[in-house]
């Protein structure tokens, strides 16, 4: 039986047996400070109307680590008014700041829940076998590494980079680093030397880590060339080590005075100690796609992200020890930096260096069966290729598998469709979304509510995120723009270089002053459980009639002849353009009369006959961004006439040859320019 949206296809069972860390939040709040909550909704409320105290019970109630002022010591929930200011300085945004006065590690946080069990999985292509790392085994590397940083003259607030892929020694630095109170920030190996140099050239690096190349889908990338040209483009590293990932370190030309070797960098036995820092310091630096210029520098602290991660882990994904937790992701996008968010509440973590696709698309399945792996992370677009090939998964010995989490786009309701009937309801699908900029999922699951089909399940505890309409005002049941009208703790400090907070200001909260505002279309229902459709600068109104681009893609890529697609509204200063598809075809299948004649029939049926694009064409490749995001924006600037250099750096993108390829189509004969 289809499914329709809203269907429910995961129930949680009742108490007991069920006991989550939500539920033991629940019953601690009961027992300890007599607050009831009947369920989630209540106390997402209490969450987001009472920051201070939520924020302050994490604290005490995860047992974080660090320094406070002793007028936190209490118990009283909610805190008295005369120390709020302890936990949050203003409502205000942006120039709030969370425990003004206390510090804290990120690093020192991630080990002390380690119980001596707790593993990392390590799998590339580039490498042979799983490496299994063990607590202890990790701690030693971090202190051989950190101690290392420490006797080249690293220290507070200097930048350490990584040109790495998703292996042991990414998160061996990043914890180094971080311990001793560095700044962070990494590009993945797919990066070409522009994008790396964009990036990482705004911070003033002192330390690169680096590999001479890797493996994907069979084949050897060689990055010596480009570890070489950005370490000559970057004056201000002091050291380069190197990783002999594929055997060719020793072929990259970097002076002697510049360069060290991972494997003899440091000194074993050293202890590990860490650096509390001040709650907002900067831990790592993120940065946006870069599609229409350089790429911001989103820095995010220590403190704030030690506590969101905290809590999306325990209250949110119910995970700690005994679970095992992948995500696919790679080191230049921010969900590895959630990824590794699960060493906070002590739980196992996979590591995947390679393709998702090779040999074939059961890679990941097969990854999750051999490791045990409890939650499983991944896209909506792998997801959707694994639907369309066809893949079998209940041959898959899957039983611990309890939670498949989706994000990078909305995960349409054919794809919980199929997952639901590849894995049974015995699995929660959760659709999560999120961003760079906060470096979380603010819109995720719920142990103990229900997952309805299409839909994301719960506003994240601590997330006050509402759907606003053009005059600001919240609004249930409509679409609206995406907001947070609260502080967060892991909204960005600043941006790097945004000395008065001009561009923080303004890429944030323009449109709604004293509001944060994320750039994505969003219908909340009254139960909390929301759609989201696309980005709101890229949405196509007809008639007052908006469309989210994901409702087209889901719609289009339906079709068997269809691989992928791009939906593009040309409309702009009140003025009605046209809608412009453009349709990667599957081999030997090609955009004629006749199937453009079904898809529009299928857009009338589904969405609108008012949303019925004018324009076809076919094209070799969906322009994305290095994150594999589809790049909407610049595409429609171009198509309103704006020059291509001007409306996306191309090393923010990962295929730039298609966007010339859309110019060129643009001034060619369409496959069929009626309405």
């Amino acid at each position: 039986m289809a499914l329709s949206e809203g269907s429910p296809i995961w129930i949680p069972e009742q108490r007991p047996p069920r006991d989550s860390a939500l539920d033991r939040f629940i019953d601690y709040m009961r027992i300890s400070h007599g607050i009831v909550f009947a369920d989630y909704p209540e106390l997402w409320r209490y969450s987001v109307t009472q920051l201070e105290a939520f924020w302050d019970l994490c604290w005490r109630y995860f047992g974080i680590v660090g320094d406070r002022p002793p007028m936190l010591s209490g118990a009283n929930v909610p805190i008295p008014k005369n120390v709020r200011h302890l936990v949050l300085t203003s409502h205000e945004m942006p120039g709030f700041r969370f425990f003004p006065d206390s510090r804290i590690n990120f690093a020192e946080n991630a080990f002390r829940s380690f119980q001596g069990e707790a593993t990392i999985a390590a799998v590339s292509e580039t490498r042979q076998g799983t490496r299994i790392i063990s607590a202890s085994q990790l701690w030693n590397e971090v202190s051989r590494i950190a101690y290392g940083l420490r006797q080249i003259g690293v220290s507070k607030g200097d930048r350490v980079v990584g040109y790495l892929p998703n292996i042991e020694e990414a998160l061996i630095a990043f914890l180094a680093a971080a311990s001793i109170g560095a700044v962070w920030s990494c590009c993945a190996p797919d990066f070409g030397t522009n994008s790396v140099v964009d990036r990482f050239s705004q911070i003033e690096p002192k330390v690169l880590f680096t590999i001479d190349g890797y493996i994907y889908s069979g084949k050897k990338q060689d990055r010596k060339n480009v570890v070489e040209e950005v370490v000559a483009a970057i004056p201000s590293l002091k050291t380069v080590i190197l990783i002999d990932y594929t055997g060719g370190a020793g072929g990259i030309s970097i002076t002697s005075k510049l360069r060290q070797d991972w494997a003899e960098f440091g000194s074993e036995g050293k202890p590990l100690s860490f650096e509390r820092v001040e709650f907002s310091e900067p831990l790592w630096i993120l940065y946006s796609s870069g599609t229409t210029g350089l790429p911001k520098p989103i820095v995010h602290s220590h403190g704030g992200i030690t506590m969101e991660l905290i809590k999306e882990m325990s209250f949110q994904l119910d995970l700690g020890p005994g679970s095992r937790f992948f995500w696919f992701t790679t080191t230049g996008w921010m969900m590895w930096n959630f990824l590794i968010g699960g060493l906070l509440v002590g739980s196992d973590i996979v590591l995947f260096d390679g393709s998702p696709g090779y040999p074939d698309l059961y890679r990941l399945w097969k990854l999750a069966e051999q490791l045990r792996i409890t939650a499983f992370g991944t896209s909506a677009p792998y997801i959707a290729n694994c639907m369309k090939t066809k893949i079998e998964l209940k041959d898959l010995e899957l039983s611990r598998l309890r939670l498949l989490g989706s994000t990078g786009a909305p995960l349409s309701l054919d794809c919980f469709e199929w997952l639901h009937d590849q894995l049974g309801p015995r699995v929660q699908i959760v659709s999560a979304s999120g961003g760079t900029d906060v470096c979380t999922a603010f819109l995720a699951s719920s142990p103990i509510s229900i997952t309805y089909a299409g839909k994301l399940s719960a506003r994240a505890l601590g997330a006050a995120i509402e759907s606003y309409s053009p005059e600001g005002k919240a609004r249930y049941g409509e679409v609206g723009e995406l907001v947070v009208t609260e502080p967060m703790p892991s909204m960005p400090v600043y941006l790097w270089g945004d000395a008065d907070g001009t561009l923080l200001g303004s890429s944030y909260f323009d449109l709604f002053p004293g509001v944060w505002s994320h750039g994505d279309w969003i219908r909340i229902d009254p139960d909390g459980s929301s759609v989201i459709f696309g980005r709101s600068d890229s949405t196509l109104n007809r008639d007052g009639i908006r469309m989210g681009t994901a409702e087209f893609y889901r719609v289009i890529e339906a079709f068997d002849e269809v691989s992928d697609s791009l939906v593009i509204d040309t409309s702009a200063l009140g003025s009605e353009g046209e809608i412009i598809a453009f349709l990667v075809m599957k081999p030997n299948k090609k955009l004629d009369e006749e199937l453009i004649a079904r898809i529009k029939a299928k857009i009338r049926e589904e969405l609108s006959p008012r949303h019925v694009p004018n324009k076809w064409f076919a094209i070799p490749q969906v322009p994305r961004t290095l994150n594999g995001k589809k790049v909407e924006v610049p595409v429609r600037r171009m198509l309103l006439g704006e020059p291509l250099e001007r409306v996306a750096s191309t090393g923010a993108i990962s295929n730039p040859e298609s966007l010339e390829w859309i110019a060129s189509f643009m001034n060619s004969p369409a496959a069929e320019a009626g309405g």
